[in-house]
């Protein structure tokens, strides 16, 4: 391993500092369970890890919208050296002084994103007079929503 990739290998331990902190704190919301017996212990550490791995992928495809840097490529191709200190990409920096995506939304965290995610609803509406009859109503999705659901994949329920 040369000097340049010994420093960035030490660098990245920052990653896994991080990765740690997040499964100790309230961003996954998993609360503290005593276990005593082996295979429990490890189904509960497998699912925290299996929880971060989901958030962590999630993170990655939703940093377009959100604060975070999602062209570190060309962050890293300015880069001096891999001890010089960590730069903003382009992209990052045009974020940072619109305030805005370069799909004109406005930045939000990923905390927020997941909370205004949750406000998408489906109601199931029965008729006051004859129960049988039943619709499902879905709550249209802010533009924000609908970028989110178009980075991550995934086609909001359309009841016909």
């Amino acid at each position: 391993m040369g000097p340049d990739e010994a420093v960035r290998a030490y660098k990245s331990l920052a990653q896994v500092e991080r990765a740690l902190r997040t499964l100790k704190s309230v961003d996954l919301q998993v609360r503290p369970i005593h276990h005593w017996l082996a295979p429990r212990v490890r189904a509960q550490v497998f699912l925290c890890m299996l929880a971060y791995d989901v958030e962590w992928h999630m993170r990655e495809r939703l940093k377009p919208i959100l604060f975070d840097d999602h062209d570190r490529e060309a962050a890293d191709a300015e880069r001096l050296s891999a001890v010089a200190p960590a730069g903003l990409s382009p992209a990052a920096r045009r974020k940072r002084a619109r305030r805005r995506s370069d799909h004109g939304l406005p930045l939000v965290s990923f905390r927020d994103l997941m909370r205004h995610l949750a406000t998408m609803t489906l109601n199931s509406v029965a008729a006051p007079i004859n129960k049988r009859y039943t619709f499902s109503l879905v709550s249209t999705p802010t533009a924000l929503q609908r970028k989110a659901f178009e980075l991550l994949a995934i086609k909001p329920i359309r009841v016909q």
